[in-house]
């Protein structure tokens, strides 16, 4: 069939939206119309190829829409379902057996680097020439082909265009907190990063019971909005003042836990040092290549710190999600504070926002 596709072309052009052709659905693929889809980082990253996913590609992850059409081995979703769409994996390796579906064996091949599906192969062609895949979604398009592992159905009563980045951003920060970290009710915790990932994080934080909530970040309506979602002592990094003797000074000689977003090696150390005795950060943000000196005896061995990376918050989603949307529908989980609507023609326009501070989370709302 054909649609219109966001491409990029080159590394660090600006998405190009023109028709392409999109082959139909395999045994358990499903067709989805796209509702919404979020603009992450990630995607960003592999359009200046900090992750090489081979050109031209369509590219897009966080994609929320309708099942149109189902292949004929599909048992999760029915057409007419409304799905919000994640990362996908295989169901069957060590790693999702074991609960951990995030470290799925396929998870370099399809959703990162390989820019193919789990069968090596391509859906999206463009004059005649075969087009990447991200995420085995590639939901910057009118419509996605996706494995059924890669759907989430959502419920029919909330805003089905907002529900896209619960399959990756959303669902990373706020599993990095309920998943991984798992804090004891009346702990404190440091957000490092304001952005959505982080405001995610926060928002679960509350709902786990941590008494002292800090967010660190470099802009002030970000740190406004942190206070607003359950922030009980925000920072601003720019300000001067020691970020980590603050930190001290607030949790009274160290913060149980934290959680570093940025990727920047300077804030990785903030969010070590920061800690107390026996204190436990986790890493969300992507160093690529960069090399971080971390002083390994005075920041994690000697004060038995623990240092962990988590990558999609840890989550089984198509558990997972479904309690977001459930906190969400409570007002406890308010994603929709966190969220800038664009057109799809806008797309760039969105990408420009979100490195400005102007978006947290861009909507492209088709």
């Amino acid at each position: 069939m054909k649609m219109r596709a966001a491409l990029t072309l080159t590394p660090g052009s600006d998405f190009f939206i023109d028709e392409v052709e999109l082959a139909p659905p395999k045994k358990t693929e499903v067709l989805v119309k796209m509702v919404g889809v979020g603009v992450c980082h990630t995607d960003v990253v592999a359009q200046h190829q900090g992750l090489p996913v081979p050109l031209p590609a369509v590219l897009g992850h966080e994609g929320a829409g309708i099942v149109q059409e189902i292949g004929s081995d599909v048992t999760d979703v029915k057409v007419g379902d409304h799905v919000a769409l994640t990362f996908y994996s295989c169901a069957r390796c060590s790693c999702c057996r074991s609960g951990f579906p995030n470290l799925c064996e396929f998870n370099e091949k399809v959703n990162l680097f390989g820019g193919v599906y789990a069968d090596d192969t391509k859906r999206i062609t463009y004059k005649g020439q075969e087009v990447s895949c991200f995420f085995g979604q590639s939901t910057f398009a009118e419509y996605a082909v996706t494995d059924q592992e890669n759907c989430v159905v959502v419920d029919k009563d909330v805003d089905l265009a907002i529900m896209g980045p619960l399959g990756c951003g959303f669902q990373t920060g706020a599993g990095a907190v309920a998943n991984k970290l798992r804090p004891e009710v009346g702990s404190s915790i440091v957000i490092f990063g304001c952005g959505a990932v982080g405001l995610c994080a926060i928002m679960m934080a509350k709902n786990s019971g941590c008494t002292t909530i800090i967010g660190v970040d470099l802009v002030e309506s970000r740190l406004g909005l942190a206070k607003e979602l359950g922030a009980t002592h925000v920072i601003n990094d720019k300000s001067g003042e020691s970020v980590v003797a603050k930190i001290k000074e607030i949790t009274k000689g160290g913060a149980d836990y934290s959680i570093e977003t940025t990727a920047v090696p300077d804030v990785i150390n903030q969010a070590l040092y920061c800690l107390k005795l026996m204190g436990t950060c986790v890493l969300l943000g992507s160093t690529g290549e960069k090399i971080v000196p971390i002083k390994t005896q005075y920041a994690i061995m000697g004060p038995g710190k623990t240092l962990a990376g988590v990558i999609e918050g840890n989550s089984i989603p198509k558990l997972f999600i479904p309690k977001l949307i459930d906190l969400y529908k409570r007002g406890m989980f308010p994603i929709d504070k966190l969220i800038k609507e664009y057109k799809f023609e806008d797309i760039n326009q969105a990408v420009i926002d979100s490195h400005k501070g102007i978006a947290i989370k861009p909507i492209i709302r088709f």
